[in-house]
């Protein structure tokens, strides 16, 4: 028998694999909110089983990192589905959010059935993301610039604000309409303080310093239009 694990990161609709689903997909905590309820239900036609686990979620270099938490009571953290049935999981904050955003991924995995000959079993890991806001009004604030080193033209997204955003659909042109074709980061979400980056694709050299592009993309807080600017890195 061998076991394989299917990975979903959840980041807007509902979502639907290996006969599981789960909602919502993603949670947000407003001021002073603690608890939070998910729903894993089993569509399929036999008995499934969960983990379910809280992890501490940051970014790094671009790269999405989790790291095991305490601070968030994941109740029951093992279960058995029937068929056609619905699971709900408690998730508790152990301490509130003061002066920044807190973020959180809670990951549901499936448990792989007792083993068949000559079966593989595909068995479904699902990544649900937390954002738990503080008492005070925070917001994103996101400042975009271009870096052409090692031959590699990178776009870069700079949250120095205290709670992320996402960026998602962005249009990088030159002045004379030439537009830039971006790859998609890992992630659509800049958390709080931290960068992202996307590679530029471009056959043709990058505009001088002196010249600005213009940025155009879609973020939870509306239209974004901005110039950027291009910056020499040693």
């Amino acid at each position: 028998m061998f076991t394989a694990i299917l990975v979903v990161s959840l980041t807007c609709a509902a979502a639907r694999a290996q006969m599981l689903s789960v909602w919502p997909v993603n949670i947000f905590l407003p001021p002073g909110q603690r608890a939070a309820t998910l729903s894993v239900t089993n569509s399929g036609n036999s008995v499934t089983g969960i983990q379910v686990r809280a992890y501490a979620w940051n970014q790094k270099d671009g790269d999405d990192q989790i790291t095991a938490t305490r601070m968030m009571i994941v109740s029951p953290p093992l279960a058995s589905i029937p068929p056609g049935a619905t699971q709900v999981v408690r998730l508790v904050l152990r301490q509130l959010p003061q002066d920044r955003e807190s973020t959180y991924r809670i990951l549901v995995d499936q448990i792989p059935p007792l083993a068949e000959a000559g079966v593989v079993h595909m068995v479904l890991r699902l990544s649900i993301p937390i954002f738990a806001q503080p008492k005070i009004r925070v917001t994103a604030q996101v400042q975009f610039h271009v870096e052409n080193h090692a031959g590699k033209v990178v776009l870069v997204g700079v949250n120095s604000g205290f709670s992320h955003e996402t960026i998602r659909d962005i249009v990088l042109a030159t002045s004379d309409g030439r537009k830039l074709k971006t790859v998609s980061s890992s992630s659509p979400y800049i958390l709080a303080g931290t960068t992202q980056y996307w590679l530029i694709e471009t056959k043709r050299n990058l505009p001088q310093a002196s010249e600005t592009l213009q940025l155009t993309a879609h973020a939870l807080a509306g239209a974004i239009h901005q110039q950027v600017s291009i910056v020499a890195t040693p």
